[in-house]
């Protein structure tokens, strides 16, 4: 039984982040947190600790309920840890996104827009 692992190495395994890299990463960056303190990559994690992840523009909180090092399926990962991220938090961005548009249509014989259409485009778009 683990007492301790590399939190980069736990982030990866328990699929929070998608690669170690983006783990290590993610710590050198100071993006994951315990409390106040920015974490490297290298620090030790234990079993019950609280740990902070700002990931996509979210900030995501998670209780570590068992060690692993190695990647293991998302059904066996559930298990290792805790979801403590307010609700709140998940649907920040639910108020404004749409999705994704519909495709401009031109009509028939006008060909590719030129610069300035592509600029009106945009323009309008963001309007």
């Amino acid at each position: 039984m683990l007492k301790k692992v590399r939190i980069d190495k736990w982030l990866w395994s328990v699929r929070i982040f998608k690669t170690r890299t983006q783990a290590t990463d993610a710590c050198k960056s100071g993006k994951v947190k315990i409390g106040e303190k920015v974490l490297k990559a290298s620090y030790l994690v234990t079993r019950d600790e609280i740990i902070f992840v700002r990931k996509n523009s979210y900030n995501f909180t998670y209780k570590v309920i068992d060690l692993i090092q190695k990647r293991v399926s998302a059904t066996l990962a559930e298990p290792c840890y805790e979801n403590l991220t307010p609700e709140e938090e998940l649907t920040k961005f639910n108020d404004w996104y749409v999705g994704k548009g519909k495709a401009e249509q031109r009509a028939k014989g006008e060909g590719r827009p030129t610069k300035k259409d592509r600029r009106n485009i945009d323009r309008m778009k963001w309007d």
